[in-house]
């Protein structure tokens, strides 16, 4: 699959959304992927004991589940120069159920010399907006 064109873009432009799911099992997953066993993504008691609202998504997996909407509009993680985010807002995960991340990537800013373009991504949950500056640097064809 080829790359999407620079030229074919424009600053504003819409180029990708997607939804992510999460419930408790992945989270679980997650942990023994990762190696971040913190129990406030796993014990609602001891989430609640800290002010949580409950068991919250790990902010590396809404990190990494964000930029993936990206990857799958470019077709290739290796076009991915740079990523950064502000965590804003945890993502309660209910039991039983799962919680649902919204994501919309937009092309922030265009370097036609360079060959890239900065993707900014809006990712939200229940309607809140749960990662701020959330910006993607990629190379294009």
């Amino acid at each position: 699959m080829a790359l999407p064109v620079l030229a074919d873009l424009a600053v504003g432009q819409e180029v990708a959304r997607g939804t992510r799911t999460v419930d408790r099992s992945r989270l679980v997953r997650y942990a023994g992927a990762s190696g971040d066993f913190n129990p406030i993504h796993w014990n609602e008691r001891f989430a609640a004991s800290v002010g949580l609202p409950g068991v919250i998504a790990h902010g590396m997996w809404t990190m990494g589940s964000a930029v993936g909407v990206v990857v799958d509009w470019l077709g290739d993680p290796g076009a991915v120069l740079d990523y950064q985010v502000r965590f804003t807002r945890p993502i309660p995960v209910p039991d039983p159920g799962e919680a649902e991340v919204e994501v919309v990537a937009t092309v922030g800013a265009l370097d036609a010399e360079a060959g890239t373009a900065r993707i900014d991504l809006q990712v939200s949950a229940l309607g809140t907006r749960v990662l701020g500056k959330a910006q993607v640097l990629v190379r294009l064809g």
